[in-house]
């Protein structure tokens, strides 16, 4: 038995779930979250909290039940909550800006990056050298803040490119003469 999927959710005040056969709708105040559980999942809801429960033992319900489970669970903080993600530029002349929905990049290379920002997230830009990306859907502001990343990964040797806020990159020793 899995330890995560046998933990049933609890809704929080505000939050509003509805259950549809293997559709779960989630409202709350920052918004609405909807999700198509596996078909080896059962979805029910008891005494206000939602209870997952695998159809079968085979390996695959065993398998999916708590994936499933984690997901709904996100979703209930998305819409509580909100998830956010912070990126930072480190670079000489690395900047940042948004004009209009697009976040503009100049990241060294002898042209801008324009990036497109989906209507689901929101952006935002601080002192050209931070990059906030907040929303209720967690895969989506994950997404976005790897997309945004991949433009310029932090390299090894002066650390320069596009990091997450706390993390650590290792800088290798240079040539020695």
């Amino acid at each position: 038995m899995s330890r995560i999927g046998k933990q049933p959710i609890v809704l929080p005040d505000g939050v509003t779930p509805t259950i549809s056969g293997q559709d779960v709708s989630i409202k709350g105040p920052k918004g609405e979250l909807t999700f198509r559980a596996h078909d080896d999942v059962n979805v029910k809801l008891e005494d206000g909290k939602i209870v997952l429960s695998p159809r079968s033992q085979s390996q695959r319900a065993r398998q999916i039940w708590p994936t499933n489970r984690t997901r709904v669970y996100n979703m209930v903080i998305g819409v509580t909550e909100g998830y956010k993600k912070v990126l930072e530029i480190k670079g000489v002349g690395y900047r940042a800006n948004l004009q209009g929905k697009d976040l503009v990049l100049a990241l060294g290379y002898s042209h801008e990056v324009r990036y497109a920002v989906p209507s689901d997230v929101k952006v935002d830009v601080e002192k050209q050298v931070g990059i906030t990306i907040t929303g209720i859907d967690k895969q989506r502001v994950g997404q976005v803040a790897a997309d945004i990343r991949e433009f310029r990964k932090p390299e090894p040797y002066k650390g320069k490119g596009i990091r997450y806020k706390d993390e650590y990159i290792m800088i290798k020793e240079g040539k020695k003469k």
